[in-house]
């Protein structure tokens, strides 16, 4: 066609700068009366006059110079400032359809992953709010409607409930942690731990080379998830001896095993959590953390997931040697209760990255510690979550349970 350019674009500049020793008519163009180091607005003119099929046809044209320059601005951005301009376009990238924006691709611009998004969610914040929700006082007339549809959302079975009654409970959280009928939930007296929560098996067995599975084939680290060691003599285990693994600083009696226990709680199973064998409760140890969801796929999806949570450990000591319950934090579960120990707060506002508060309930009054008995009440969430139990027992302990299994709480975990 007359008048039309015909001559290939040439091929970008390496460097996001403008290059100086480049030009049109080194590249054997025409001159248009504007080269790429005249600034964005003439590369931008030129780009679209040297193309104009484009115009006539209307498909849009991404310049890969432009582009290219752009995100070179990107790259030299603090790490906040190239986050917040990130966003939005990794937003864009998993909700519009499969190829809408290739063409950044295709200049050097990565979609933040999708776990990375997901962390940046603000769900402390979230969890607070939901807080601060559960504990308005519902009218009469709303309160059946509103439990109704959750209990038939998350098959809550309130025959098992100490009070059936759903005008009875006030507010969200009433609800939440409504108590059982005394014989709803018999504990099991044959066997040596029993379930602490009803909830669903995520993962059982012995612990090996300092790594527990949170889901098969997804582990974390016992040290990171327990802490690290710290020399009180209030600890439940000895002082760590040189070169030592982690895990066999927790095995205090020779011929013992390390062994987990993973018990999911979904939304609508009882929210209360119980003492899963006589023991002697001697430390706490809370992690404030992040608090995303602890669900089976979320915990597949994210590696070291309840690393990252916040939590609170409880260690201390049985008749076979190191017993610990860990209660594990969630979205909407910032609340994490322990009925003896009053001094706990969680999810607070503010809290350093990493961070650890320890307490101990070893006193000069009390050189022991927090007996517990077992099917004793311990605990609660304010929704669903997770328990974790890491617990020292003979090499021939077994477990009682099969992986993904639903289970209530007093029913047999395992035994000698």
């Amino acid at each position: 066609m007359p008048g039309e350019s015909t001559l290939p674009l040439p091929a970008p500049c390496p460097c996001c700068a403008p290059c100086p020793s480049w030009s049109p008519q080194g590249a054997g163009m025409p001159a248009t009366g504007s080269t790429r180091s005249t600034g964005s607005e003439s590369w931008r003119s030129w780009a679209w006059t040297s193309r104009p099929s484009l115009l006539a046809t209307g498909r849009l044209h991404f310049p890969p110079l432009a582009l290219r320059r752009r995100l070179g601005q990107l790259s030299c951005m603090s790490k906040p400032a190239l986050k917040l301009r990130s966003w939005p376009l990794t937003v864009l990238y998993y909700l519009l359809p499969l190829g809408a924006l290739r063409p950044l691709s295709r200049v050097g611009w990565r979609p933040v992953s999708r776990v990375a998004l997901y962390k940046s969610v603000p769900t402390r914040l979230l969890s607070r709010a939901w807080g601060r929700l559960n504990q308005v006082e519902l009218p009469q007339w709303l309160r059946r409607p509103v439990y109704s549809l959750y209990i038939w959302t998350f098959g809550v079975n309130m025959k098992e409930a100490a009070v059936e009654d759903l005008h009875h409970y006030r507010n969200l959280s009433e609800f939440f942690r409504r108590k059982l009928k005394p014989q709803a939930r018999p504990v099991c007296g044959l066997h040596s731990v029993i379930s602490p929560s009803d909830g669903k098996i995520l993962n059982f067995g012995q612990v090996k080379n300092c790594e527990v599975e949170q889901v098969k084939g997804v582990t974390y680290s016992l040290e990171s998830f327990l802490g690290p060691r710290t020399p009180a003599e209030d600890l439940p285990f000895p002082p760590a001896a040189p070169h030592s693994s982690f895990r066999s600083q927790l095995v205090t009696r020779e011929g013992n095993e390390l062994y987990h226990c993973v018990i999911y709680l979904a939304p609508g199973d009882y929210h209360c959590f119980h003492s899963p064998t006589d023991w002697t409760v001697s430390h706490r140890r809370h992690f404030p953390g992040s608090l995303m969801s602890v669900n089976p796929g979320m915990a597949r999806w994210i590696k070291e997931l309840f690393c990252h949570n916040e939590r609170v450990v409880l260690t201390g000591d049985w008749k076979h040697g190191f017993f610990s319950l860990t209660a594990v934090g969630a979205t909407n579960v910032g609340s994490i209760r322990i009925y003896f120990d009053r001094d706990l707060h969680t999810n607070s506002p503010r809290y350093s990255k990493g961070s650890y508060n320890d307490f101990s309930f070893v006193t000069k009054a009390n050189k022991e510690g927090v007996p517990m008995r077992k099917g004793e009440h311990l605990g609660e969430f304010n929704l669903g979550s997770t328990i974790v139990l890491i617990f020292e027992a003979p090499k021939d302990f077994n477990f009682k349970l099969q992986a993904g299994q639903k289970i209530r709480f007093g029913e047999a975990l395992g035994s000698l």
